[in-house]
């Protein structure tokens, strides 16, 4: 695991982050800019956390982070990502958003991220972006692009299955990760018999959200923090290092596969904490 700060937006505090090795859990201490200024007032209400899941996925896999969430005290919604494209999913969730009062803290996980990013943009009452092994794209940037920043690689385009889906638009469909590389791609730090049920229950995603530009970005005006999965084999860690830095986030790396807020739900909920000042 490995920690930095990238820029920060907001007055730095220090605070220990508790971080599960595969063996041990780690703590250190890392600068992390704060909810504001000062810390948030007792009288100040906490933010509702929103989870939002990406591709291949549903809200069930932030269970653990929103158990230790809720034991904190947080009210947290995991919203269901309808994947039915990039701009549809990210005007669902943001209507979520503008139906909860106060502020919030919002999460996105692998294609959630890009959801998020423009989902929250022009809304005052989200104050941090959580991205967790996420897009975290630029204006007009397509996922199909960002896959490719740092240099980095991976095989999932190799190993997708397609399916029709009633109402379609032409040349759109439905993609799954094939059942037998599920595994290896999305979960290799899962027990194999947890992620054999992940492939046989995973929720496709319509393939026109990997060619569709992303819009105004939110992490340009909404502070953001980013967990980058050293081990992804469905986002490449150096297109995420990049996307990271480009966002000004504060960075923390683990040594994950891409379900980092299931493999480490401890240090990812720590970050989100950290975002919630």
């Amino acid at each position: 695991m490995h920690a930095t700060n990238q820029k920060s937006r907001r007055g730095p505090i220090r605070v220990a982050i508790a971080v599960a090795a595969v063996a041990a859990a780690t703590v250190i201490s890392v600068a992390i800019p704060a909810a504001a200024d000062v810390a948030r007032a007792p009288s100040e209400p906490k933010p509702t956390i929103v989870l939002v899941h990406g591709a291949f996925a549903d809200s069930s896999g932030w269970n653990d982070v929103t158990e230790r969430l809720q034991k904190r005290g947080y009210t947290v919604l995991a919203a269901s990502n309808p994947l039915r494209g990039l701009m549809a999913d990210a005007a669902y969730v943001r209507s979520i958003l503008e139906s909860i009062e106060g502020p919030i803290v919002l999460v996105g996980h692998s294609y959630g991220g890009a959801v998020i990013t423009n989902a929250a943009t022009g809304l005052e009452h989200v104050e941090a972006l959580v991205y967790v092994a996420a897009y975290a794209l630029d204006e007009g940037e397509r996922l199909v692009d960002a896959n490719a920043l740092g240099g980095g690689h991976t095989d999932l385009a190799d190993h997708i299955v397609i399916r029709p889906y009633p109402g379609a638009p032409e040349g759109d469909a439905d993609g799954y990760i094939d059942p037998a590389y599920f595994h290896e791609l999305f979960a290799a730090d899962l027990p194999r018999k947890q992620t054999a049920v992940m492939a046989a229950s995973q929720r496709p995603a319509a393939l026109q959200a990997l060619f569709t530009p992303s819009g105004e970005p939110a992490w340009e005006s909404i502070p953001s923090w980013y967990v980058v999965a050293s081990q992804d084999h469905t986002i490449p860690p150096e297109a995420e290092r990049v996307m990271a830095e480009r966002a000004g986030a504060t960075t923390i790396e683990l040594d994950s596969s891409h379900v980092a807020m299931m493999s480490h739900p401890g240090a990812v909920a720590d970050v989100i904490l950290d975002a919630a000042g």
